[in-house]
């Protein structure tokens, strides 16, 4: 897992707060190594802890029995049972988008994204240039063919958040699709 991630982050900044102290030197990371020892009776090198904290150059991800005795120095069973209290009580509050998305500025105008969301609502868009779209095919959704609105992003598993949204002669309103499960497909296609 790369060293950068907010899980690791997260790992560290709990680290810290259990030596009542910021992690910063070699003595600091010599103290961590030690403190690691008393509690757990498992080793980490204050190389290794250098590396992680990016004190020192090395490699870009983190190992497993690193992030392993980590965890059990926070008093969780492992990595993993460390990952699912992040995930169970929603704690981590910024992330990298790490998950498959479109990005619109990466778009050639023409060019079109195809999404669905559950329960069967699925949609084909043309980009128009400047983060607008064109709905070109709708199925079992609100939104109506022609309808146009603007657009940063489409991340899977993500709700898609338009804005200036313009449906027939209504008035612009903003739109959220796949609210709670997110999108469940998405794809690019070129220009026709």
């Amino acid at each position: 897992m790369n060293k950068n991630c907010p899980e690791i982050t997260e790992l560290k900044s709990r680290v810290e707060t259990q030596l009542k102290r910021k992690v910063k030197t070699p003595n600091d990371f010599i103290f961590l190594g030690g403190v690691i020892w008393e509690r757990t009776h498992e080793t980490i090198s204050p190389t290794t802890l250098k590396r992680l904290w990016g004190y020192i150059d090395g490699a870009d991800k983190a190992r497993n029995s690193t992030l392993r005795i980590l965890s059990r120095f926070l008093g969780f069973d492992d990595w993993d049972d460390f990952l699912e209290h992040l995930d169970k009580t929603n704690e981590l509050q910024s992330d990298f988008l790490c998950s498959p998305h479109i990005n619109v500025a990466d778009l050639q105008v023409g060019e079109r994204v195809e999404v669905s969301w559950l329960p069967n609502r699925h949609c084909l868009f043309r980009y128009l240039g400047d983060q607008k779209f064109v709905v070109e095919q709708s199925e079992n959704s609100k939104l109506m063919v022609g309808a146009t609105f603007v657009c940063s992003f489409f991340i899977l598993h993500e709700p898609l958040y338009i804005s200036c949204l313009v449906q027939g002669k209504n008035p612009p309103v903003d739109f959220v699709a796949g609210n709670k499960d997110g999108l469940s497909e998405i794809t690019r296609l070129s220009a026709k």
